[in-house]
């Protein structure tokens, strides 16, 4: 997705947030929730032990590196359990809203809307909902209020206590052009109310295109990065790339604090590549109302210098010795993640009640009924081809069963090449499994749910390397 530069305004803070800060100082200390978002291990939260740098350095470019805290960064918003529902439709005109997880456009009701949602004011509209009661980020692409309906281009959902990131599975989480919701590494308005030596995670960042490598398009933990990479790319750092400030970079001749708050940020957590911008070497991203832009009152040579040093000295993290998560704890990101999606058309092959997929349980959900019925799903969805998580001939895979109330997976794998089924699990109930190499080079894959008898059911499933 585009972001076009912007001149960057001074927001104060709203009364309501500051309402909220002071009567829950203690909330503001746990891992996955709306004022810390994601688990302490999540990459968002966590930073590199002695990372290996590339040598590419970001070109300049039309503008100066920016923060943006206004036009296109975005809001986020704390949703009660006494909020009402909002139904989301598609922007008039449009086919309808497209739901980026089932890959289909269709209206999606949002359980509880707070008051003060709304769209950031440019034209990417980002707005993103903190519902504690269901554990979910809503993330909104292009939201408009129209009347008394509110429309949108894109949605997509992460849960507020899990990686930040998307798995191969559940490849798109967030409207920005990498999967994570908009959210995700932002200067929040209470971090930047403090005034801290340095932000206590990793900053969400932009490239423009000279930066932007064509090909890999994205590395983890990006599943996905902007659909004309492969054209308007000429750099050498790929969406999902981590960049730091070396160790060596000497934030004392940086004069603005704000510059200097960032450029310490950078030396200990660095910044996520999780979109394109037009023209704008980089953009750090800060919530609307953030008190984090280093030139509030308009252009500032100094600052606009300072930026550009810490530009000239920016790189790219190829590797790392390890990582420390926000606990302090020492470990080893896990790209071993979940391959299988239950997305898809279903169509019914027996009994009398008709499964059907969920995006939020990620399970395809049968009503209660009192004897089995079986679905079928051969429209091969439920695999995406993220680049570093492809099935490889020779490995070894584990398909596990995810299931409720007697619910039951099956799934078979058809090689298109060799014409013949080379994998079928059988049935699985909950929790059980079955290993298998892989060996289909053109897999088709065919899933089959069961139902359970008696009340609602659910079958979804895990398929990770074992070896």
């Amino acid at each position: 997705m585009l972001r076009p530069p912007t001149t960057l305004r001074r927001f104060q803070l709203t009364l309501g947030l500051t309402a909220l800060l002071s009567a829950a100082p203690g909330w503001a200390q746990e891992w996955g929730t709306y004022l810390k978002p994601f688990a302490a291990d999540s990459l968002w939260n966590s930073r590199p032990v002695n990372p290996v740098f590339d040598s590419f350095v970001i070109p300049t470019d039309s503008y100066f590196p920016t923060v943006t805290n206004n036009t296109y960064s975005t809001g986020i918003f704390l949703a009660s359990p006494d909020d009402p529902p909002v139904t989301i439709t598609g922007l008039t005109g449009s086919k309808g809203l497209f739901h980026t997880d089932d890959e289909n456009y269709h209206d999606i009701t949002i359980p509880h809307w707070p008051a003060a949602a709304h769209a950031a004011p440019g034209t990417d509209g980002h707005a993103d909902i903190v519902d504690p009661t269901t554990g979910i980020v809503h993330s909104l692409f292009k939201l408009k209020q129209e009347g008394t309906k509110w429309t949108a281009a894109m949605y997509a959902w992460t849960k507020i206590d899990g990686r930040g990131w998307p798995d191969p599975g559940h490849y798109y989480q967030g409207a920005r052009a990498t999967g994570v919701p908009a959210a995700a590494g932002i200067i929040r308005i209470h971090e930047a109310a403090q005034k801290p030596q340095y932000y206590p995670h990793a900053l969400a960042m932009s490239l423009t295109y000279s930066g932007l490598s064509p090909n890999p398009a994205y590395v983890f933990p990006a599943t996905s990065a902007d659909t004309e990479a492969a054209i308007r790319n000429k750099g050498r750092i790929p969406e999902g790339s981590l960049v730091m400030l070396p160790p060596d970079f000497d934030t004392s001749k940086i004069t603005n604090a704000e510059v200097r708050r960032i450029a310490e940020t950078l030396k200990r957590y660095g910044a996520y590549i999780v979109d394109a911008n037009i023209g704008t070497p980089f953009v750090i991203y800060a919530e609307i109302g953030a008190d984090a832009n280093p030139s509030p009152g308009g252009w500032n040579n100094t600052v606009a210098n300072e930026m550009q040093s810490i530009r000239a000295a920016l790189r790219r993290v190829v590797s790392a010795q390890s990582w420390i998560d926000g606990n302090g704890k020492t470990f080893t990101p896990n790209q071993n993640l979940n391959l299988l999606s239950m997305r898809g058309n279903w169509t019914q092959q027996s009994g009398s009640v008709l499964g059907q997929f969920s995006s939020w349980d990620q399970a395809v959900v049968f009503p209660a009924t009192s004897s089995t019925s079986e679905v079928v799903n051969y429209s091969n969805r439920g695999m995406n081809a993220v680049t570093w998580a492809k099935p490889v001939n020779g490995a070894t895979y584990k398909l596990t069963a995810r299931t409720t109330n007697g619910g039951k997976l099956r799934m078979s794998i058809y090689d298109q090449l060799v014409g013949k089924v080379v994998f079928d699990s059988g049935y699985l109930g909950n929790g059980e499994s079955k290993t298998f190499t892989w060996s289909a080079s053109s897999p088709r894959l065919v899933l089959y749910a069961q139902s359970g008898v008696g009340s609602k059911s659910a079958v979804g499933g895990e398929l990770l390397k074992a070896d």
